[in-house]
Parts: C-alpha cells; sequence; structure tokens
C-alpha cells in the first residue's frame, strides 16, 4: 500500500535505497540490475580468459609436474595468480557467473591462498615420479646403484640444495649423477652448469669422473680457474699471476723482505716495528687475567716470553722492562743470584729480577694492585690465585735484605702498567742512576732477526695480508672488530705495522695479481654484470671448506638470472680449514646466505642427509658420530655403517716416554700377522696432527711386507681411506691432539666469528681422523700425557673402546698449581711424580718409601697421607702435596716435608711414629 524499497549494494559495501516505488517497476528494475552485473562479472572474466587459462593451466601442472617446483620457479607463478585474485577473481560473484565459471577459477583461487600447501605435494608426486623414471639410470649411472639418499639429492632442485654427506657416504657419486641427470633430462645443456671443486686434482678427477659415467662434457674449474676466466672474459686478457701466489716460502720471504726495508727507512713506520717486537709480540696477559696457578701456566707455555736479549722471562711485565732496558742501551742481567750470601732461611738463594751491570742497582717487579677501600684507604691485593699475605711478606724480605746490605733497590709494580705508566715510571726512578743510550732502529731489527723472531712475525702477517684481502675487509673494519673484542694496544700497535706493509706490497704486486685479487675482482665483476653469466646450475663439492670470498662469487653468479640453482655437497663434520679462510657458518645458515624466498618466506632451501657411510664398520662409525655431536652446533645426520665389527675396532694403546717406536711396530706386527698369506697386503694409514711426527718409513716398509703402509697429516688425508688407520700422538701438549697451539688473537679481526664450544675444529679434525679407517682404529697415547680426548673416549661407556687392562693411568692433581702430576723416571732409575707446568711450579714428589711405584695422596678428613701399598705418613703442615717423613739435623731426627727445600714444612717426631718409614733423599 505504501510502494517498495528497492536497495542496491555497490562494489565498495555501501548501499542505495529508493522508496515508495512501484512494487512492479522495482521488481523489473532489480531483475535487469541482476542481468546486468551478470553480463558484467562475464564479460570481465572473458577480458582475462587466456591470462586465467595460463595461470590455470600452470597450476594445474602442480598436481603432477613435469620439472621440480623450485620455489624460484613458482614464485612468479604465484605473484601473477595472486594479482588476477586481486584485481578480478575475487571480486567476481559467484551467482552472477554461474557454477561453471566459479569452478573454472577455484584452483587459481585455491593457490593464491594456500601455495606452499600445493607446492609441497607438486614435489612430493614429483619426486616419486622422477624416482620411478629414472631407475634404471641410478641404477647404472656409477660402478653400484645409487643409494635412496643418493637418488632423492639428484633429483631434488630446490633454488638452493644441500647435500650432507658424511665420511664415506659417496658424494662424488652425488655430484657425478646430478650433473649426468641435469644434462640427459634436457634440464641444461652442459655450458649452463658450474661445477666447482677446491682442489685441482679433484676437479680433473671430477671432470673425468661426469664424462665417463654419462658421457657428457662437463669441465669442472677450481673457484681460482673461473675466477680467472672472468678476469680474462671482463678484460679481454688474463693479469700475470704474482710469482709468490703459488709459492708459500716466497709469499713469507717477501713480507720479510718488506719489513726490513721499512725498518732501514728510519721513518715513523720503523719505530712502530720495533714497539711492536718489543712489547706486543706476544699477547700481553698478566696474572690478573686467570683464575688458577694451572690456567696461567698453561697460557705461559703458549707464549714465547723471550726478550730482546734472548732470555726467557717469566711474565709479560718482565718482558716488557727488560725489552725497555734493551732499547735503550741499559746492560742488565736477568735473576742473578743475590752478591750477599743470605744466612739460612730454609729458602732458595735470593735472584733478584734485574741487576743493572753498570750500576750494581737491582730492580724487582712486584705483581700488585693497589684496591680501593670502603674508607677511602688504599690495600695492595695480588692475582686471585696468590697468597697476599705471603707474597706481601716476601716484598718486605727483599727490602729487608737490600736495607741490610746497603744495596740499591728500584721496584716497579703492576699497578703502575694498569695505570699506563710502567715505563715512563720506571725512566725516572732510574734516572738519577743510569744514562739512557737507545740502540739505533736498524741495530735492534738485526738483533730480532738473529733471535728469529722475524720469521713467525712475517708468517703471522702474511696470513693476516691474505685473510684480509680475502674477506674483503677494510683497515675501519679491523679497528671497529679491535674495540668490539677489546684487543686493545697491542691490535692499535699490529695495524700500525700491517698498514704500510699492505700498502707496499700491493705496490710491489705492480701489475700481476694473487689469488685473493682473483676471487674478489670476479665477484665484483659478477656483480656488476660486467660479466654476463652462462650458469643455470651451480654445483659446488666440500662445501664445508666454502670462505666469505668465495661465497660472495656463488652468490654474485646466482643473482644474475631468477632461475639459478646452487647445488651444494659437503659435510659440516669435516669442517678443518678455518686457518684458511673456510666458514663453517655458511654452511649452518645454508638457507639464510643462498635459498629463495616463496609466498613471504625467506631462505627456502632443501636439506638432504645421505645418511649411510661405505667406509667404517658400525663401532667405528658410531663413535665418530656421537663424538663429534658433543658440540651441539654441528648438523645431526643419521649414519648407517657399512659393515659390523665381529671384534673391538676401536683401542687405545698406552705409550711410555721413549717407546713411539717400540709400540708403533707391535702395533704394526699384529695387523701384519693378521693378513693371510693369500690375501693382497692390508692398507695401513698412520696419521699425525702435524707433519714433523711422520715416523722412518722406509723402515717400516721393508720389515711390514704384509703391509701398504702410508703417511699423512690428519688435514691431508680427508678423502682417503685405509683399513686401518694409527693415528700418533695423542697426548696434550702444545703440539699434542688437540693441539693447544692457539691462533694469534688477532687473526680474528679478519676470520670467521669463533665458535663457542671448546675445541670445536680440533674435534671435527679427529672425527676426520676416525673415519678414514675401514675396519679397525688405533689410537697411541701418552701413559702420562693423554689428551683430553682420548680421555673423554676412554672414560664414555658410548664409544666402546678397548683399553688394555692396568693401561690406564691414575690422575693426580698438582696441589701447587692444580695442574697433573706426571710420573718421571729420574737419574738414579727411581720414579718422581713432576708437575706438568715443570718450568713454572716445580713441584716434584718422590713416590712411596715403602713400594717405590706409586705416590701417596691426602686422605679426606684426615691428617694422613696414603698410598695404595697401605703405608701412611702424617701430613704437611705447609704445603698441599707433601707428607713427612724422618730426617736427620744438627739437632737430631725431625719429621719433614718430601719436598724439601721448595717446602720447610716439619714437625716433631710422635711416639707412634718413631718406626715411620724414612726418607730416601736421593735429591
Amino acid at each position: 500500500m505504501l510502494g517498495t524499497a528497492l536497495t542496491v549494494r555497490s562494489d565498495r559495501a555501501e548501499y542505495l535505497t529508493l522508496k515508495g516505488a512501484n512494487h512492479q517497476a522495482a521488481h523489473q528494475f532489480s531483475e535487469r540490475i541482476k542481468e546486468a552485473w551478470s553480463r558484467f562479472n562475464l564479460a570481465a572474466l572473458e577480458k582475462e580468459a587466456a591470462h586465467l587459462d595460463r595461470i590455470r593451466a600452470e597450476v594445474m601442472l602442480l598436481a603432477a609436474p613435469l620439472r621440480y617446483p623450485a620455489a624460484c620457479q613458482i614464485a612468479p607463478l604465484l605473484d601473477d595468480a595472486r594479482a588476477l585474485d586481486a584485481s578480478l577473481l575475487s571480486k567476481l560473484n559467484a551467482e552472477a557467473i554461474g557454477p561453471e565459471a566459479v569452478e573454472r577459477i577455484a584452483p587459481v583461487r585455491k593457490f593464491a591462498a594456500e601455495p606452499r600447501a600445493l607446492r609441497a605435494n607438486g614435489i612430493a608426486v614429483f619426486v616419486a615420479s622422477e624416482l620411478d623414471r629414472w631407475k634404471e639410470f641410478f641404477d647404472t649411472i656409477e660402478s653400484k646403484p645409487l643409494t635412496p639418499e643418493q637418488r632423492l639429492s639428484v633429483v631434488v632442485d630446490e633454488d638452493a640444495t644441500l647435500v650432507l654427506a658424511g665420511a664415506g657416504s659417496g658424494k662424488t657419486s652425488v655430484i657425478t649423477a646430478k650433473a649426468a641427470y641435469l644434462v640427459t633430462a634436457g634440464i641444461r645443456q652442459p655450458e649452463e652448469i658450474l661445477l666447482l671443486a677446491f682442489a685441482k686434482n679433484a676437479a680433473e678427477e671430477m671432470s673425468e669422473r661426469v664424462e665417463a659415467r654419462s658421457g657428457v662434457p662437463i669441465v669442472a674449474r677450481t673457484f681460482h680457474a673461473i675466477a680467472y676466466d672472468i678476469i680474462g672474459i671482463v678484460e679481454g686478457s688474463k693479469p700475470a699471476l704474482a710469482e709468490h701466489a703459488t709459492d708459500d716460502m716466497a709469499f713469507t720471504n717477501l713480507i720479510k723482505q718488506i719489513l726490513k726495508d721499512l725498518v732501514h727507512q728510519l721513518s715513523a713506520v720503523s719505530r712502530a716495528i720495533i714497539q711492536f717486537f718489543a712489547h706486543f709480540l706476544v699477547e700481553p696477559k698478566t696474572e690478573w687475567d686467570f683464575q688458577t696457578k694451572h690456567d696461567f701456566y698453561t697460557h705461559l707455555e703458549t707464549q714465547d716470553l723471550r726478550t730482546l736479549q734472548g732470555e726467557r722471562v717469566k711474565s709479560y711485565e718482565e718482558l716488557q722492562i727488560a725489552n725497555w732496558l734493551y732499547e735503550n742501551g741499559v746492560e742488565y742481567e736477568y735473576e742473578p743470584v743475590y752478591e750477599h750470601k743470605i744466612a739460612e732461611t730454609g729458602r732458595r738463594d735470593y735472584q733478584p729480577d734485574f741487576r743493572l751491570i753498570e750500576s750494581g742497582i737491582y730492580i724487582e717487579h712486584f705483581g700488585v694492585r693497589r684496591q680501593k677501600m670502603a674508607d677511602g684507604s688504599e690495600r695492595l691485593i695480588t692475582a686471585p690465585f696468590v697468597d697476599r699475605d705471603e707474597y706481601l711478606a716476601g716484598m718486605d724480605w727483599k727490602r729487608q735484605v737490600h736495607a741490610e746490605h746497603d744495596t740499591t733497590l728500584i721496584e716497579t709494580y703492576s699497578y703502575e702498567r694498569q695505570e699506563g705508566r710502567l715505563l715512563t715510571g720506571l725512566a725516572e726512578k732510574l734516572a738519577p742512576h743510569v744514562t739512557l743510550k737507545p740502540r739505533p732502529v736498524d741495530t735492534i731489527y738485526d738483533r730480532i732477526v738473529e733471535l728469529k723472531q722475524v720469521d713467525d712475525f712475517s708468517k703471522l702477517l702474511g696470513t693476516f695480508l691474505r685473510k684480509f684481502k680475502s674477506g674483503g675487509y677494510s683497515l675501519q673494519d679491523c679497528e671497529t672488530k679491535s674495540e668490539q673484542m677489546k684487543l686493545g694496544k697491542r691490535a692499535r700497535a699490529f695495524l700500525d705495522v700491517f698498514a704500510p706493509v699492505f700498502e707496499e706490497y700491493q705496490k710491489r704486486l705492480g701489475g700481476r695479481i694473487d689469488f685473493e685479487d682473483m676471487i674478489l675482482r670476479a665477484a665484483h665483476y659478477a656483480e656488476t654484470g660486467r660479466y654476463k653469466s652462462p650458469f643455470r646450475h651451480i654445483l659446488v663439492d666440500e662445501f664445508q671448506d666454502i670462505s666469505q670470498s668465495r661465497a660472495r662469487l656463488v652468490k654474485a653468479l646466482k643473482a644474475q638470472h631468477p632461475d639459478v640453482r646452487v647445488f651444494a655437497v659437503g659435510d659440516d663434520w669435516q669442517s678443518i680449514f678455518r686457518f684458511a679462510g673456510s666458514d663453517i657458518h655458511l654452511m649452518r645458515h645454508f638457507g639464510r646466505e643462498f635459498g629463495g624466498s616463496f609466498d613471504g618466506e625467506a631462505s627456502v632451501h632443501r636439506t638432504v642427509d645421505l645418511g649411510r657411510t661405505f667406509r667404517s664398520v658400525d663401532q667405528i662409525a658410531f663413535a665418530a658420530r656421537t663424538f663429534v655431536l658433543r658440540n651441539p652446533a654441528q648438523i645431526d645426520k643419521k649414519i648407517v655403517p657399512a659393515g659390523t665389527a665381529t671384534e673391538p675396532a676401536i683401542r687405545v694403546v698406552t705409550v711410555s716416554k721413549g717407546e713411539d717406536e717400540v709400540k708403533l711396530n707391535e702395533v704394526l706386527a699384529s695387523l701384519s700377522a693378521a693378513v693371510p698369506p693369500e690375501d693382497k697386503p692390508a692398507t695401513v694409514l698412520l696419521l699425525g696432527r702435524y707433519r714433523f711426527i711422520e715416523p722412518d718409513m722406509p723402515d717400516l716398509r721393508r720389515r711390514f711386507r704384509r703391509l701398504k703402509i702410508s703417511f699423512k697429516t690428519i688435514h691431508a688425508s680427508k678423502g682417503l681411506e685405509a683399513d686401518h688407520v694409527i693415528l700418533l700422538n695423542a697426548d696434550s701438549g702444545r703440539t699434542g691432539f688437540p693441539s693447544e697451539i692457539v691462533d694469534d688473537p688477532l687473526l680474528s679481526l679478519v676470520s670467521p666469528e669463533e665458535e663457542a664450544f671448546q675445541n670445536a675444529e680440533e674435534r671435527r679434525v679427529m672425527y676426520v681422523a676416525m673415519t678414514r679407517a675401514r675396519h679397525t682404529l688405533t689410537i697411541l697415547a701418552s701413559n702420562a700425557r693423554p689428551s683430553s680426548f682420548v680421555t673423554e673416549l676412554r672414560k664414555d661407556p658410548a664409544y666402546g673402546i678397548s683399553t688394555a687392562p692396568g693401561a690406564e693411568p691414575e690422575a693426580h692433581a698438582c696441589g701447587e698449581c692444580g695442574g697433573r702430576l706426571l710420573g718421571v723416571t729420574g737419574k738414579d732409575g727411581r720414579i718422581w711424580y713432576r708437575c706438568e707446568h715443570v718450568q713454572h711450579c716445580g713441584n716434584l714428589l718422590p713416590t712411596c718409601a715403602s713400594c717405590g711405584t706409586a705416590l701417596p695422596r691426602h686422605v679426606d678428613g684426615t691428617s694422613e697421607v696414603r698410598c695404595g701399598c697401605g703405608a701412611s705418613y702424617p701430613t704437611c703442615p705447609e704445603c698441599e702435596d707433601g707428607w713427612l717423613v724422618e730426617r736427620s739435623g744438627p739437632y737430631g731426627r725431625f719429621l719433614g716435608c718430601v719436598r724439601y727445600p721448595s717446602c720447610v714444612g716439619k714437625a716433631q717426631i710422635s711416639s707412634s711414629r718413631r718406626n715411620a718409614p724414612s726418607a730416601r733423599t736421593g735429591r
């Protein structure tokens, strides 16, 4: 009666309402709007029909793809689908276009909404189909059919694919099959594939193997070879290679010559060089940087605290003082015996730190610092592990000695160095007594050459220079990193020397280039587009050894085309070349560094674990896996061993001092006897952490003809295998294993970030050593000083290590410093227990007077020291390790410490101890 309301909604969700319309007219108008809207929707759909049908066809192909649906291939399709969905498909009205059209657009809309699920399904379908399709190829491409994991790694073709290839898992077979598959399947032409290896011989072997297996001529190249080719293409010719580029000795000699020339120019640079040698050649750590004597002594043993005059001193601050005296022409003696005889005090002869020869003045350097108290007063304190009261009493005693004998004593203190005035303060104190006669810079340098300190420093400079160039660092980068790492004045002093050396080195290159220039220049040409890359697949062998500069080149080549794939094969468990620039973080963060992007997700990549080893039996394979995975940062991998051991496969053989050759011969004789006469000789690989460990190989080969024996350093053994492996000198110590030769902290300015886990890289070196063995691994370790790795292997049942009964030495801690007490045979043929820090601690104990072999030790909760043989002794009241034995003196018999004269602990003989064993005073 009142009319009809007609409401029309626009695409912006706004409403237009007409009220009071005639009902019939409104109904007709509504129907015409619907017809018009339907025509409009269908017209819009028809306008994009070709575009829609192309996208739809590609989306439908994802259900059964003909090629691996890599992110870089599917991402453009997703962009197109979402753009069409946003501009048209999402706006179409289902009622307007009808059910057929709705069904037509549904796959595209679903893909736009759920692309990851559809791509994942497409990958699964393709992989299953492709593995079946190429079964015969995978069965015959190598001498043995490929494993399921190897086949999977070949058909997977993500933007970036990382193949985890453990020791002996057949990584070369995978790279060979991958290259052949890409060409045979018509995915790439040979010239579109770049095969990269690190060593020339590895590249040559790979090229030959690919062509022999597949008939496809794909040339594998080293990183340097492809870089050199890129430079030649861009520049029109290849620049000459510097002569020293392939000769490490020539390179070091060049650095030495540059240093010498800079010194003899007598410039500010020469002064900086001398300052570094005199005061910063070693790491400037003092006892204040350590919590225990053991840690301090361990540090000292890694340093050569040798003065410019040639003697070895006991602390960094003493080194500074000695070198300042030498620089300024002040003749001195280090630790001379004091000129006056001191009355018997039970102490050793008094030896002041320095005596100045011309003036007769003595210098004592005291390890004390000043501490501010709450009431504003100050007191002197000592390092954390030093008894303050005893040390201060010693200071007073020394002052008293000089006062009594009227000798002049100059005192210096640790707090003066802390306040930056140790040497200026020394100069002021000596001014009334000494005339300084500074030595010429070139004279000091000649002395440095005499001491052979230039050799090691030149190697350090050379290593730093190569890392500096290959990493693309600047001096500003190094200064910033030095501040972050708090390396202080030493880093600044080093960079003051390095900067002019580097500048001069670059000048002397002239128009030639070195290997570092090659990689960086090639990467720059690829990044800027001056080099046009033909490569669509980049296959990299031994990927765990890649450095930042090599990674930069790979990334630059990948970035040239949207569909380039990186296929990397490696084993982070075998990353052992950090000293040469390899950066394990590039492998651990593979997706972030080389992956693609899809549906807003970055770092898209695929990882395939080859999982099994064709080399080691189960006991070796599982023990090696357990050992390397103690570091939680290592990528976990499954291991399927090559076979099952029927007898213990890993043995630890303990070696007494001087028995290395005898024990090695015994092990070889045992292996030789086990080889049947009709069999071919068994292969034996002797491994050493260092080259100097190599035994007399001609003699061993002559004596054991049933064995084919070779020697390699562990680093040089990568890729090799043998029936039996013998690891030599698995001892603790500076050149032991794990090695305690620490890289100079200065190298951290141009190195990948260090790993937090202790001995992380050395642990991987051990893994490499263990996994060279097919059937047995024998580890020769010192009975007195086994390495921490050997101790770990023996103590943890998880490793299943076989050790001869009684071979586990009893560990004794040194009560004086916390180090280890080691059994040694004295000149008198008797066994003594001496602290491992023999140069610093001096703790020496005899064996039990009753049994003559064991070391008596304190019994907790008692005042007794007891031996395993049952003998017991009263504990020494003065020291941690000693015990009291009967001695005779001018006033009769008494109990004295076995550590006399280092310790003067005494006690009266009680009636219950009248018959106690007497001391054997062999020293």
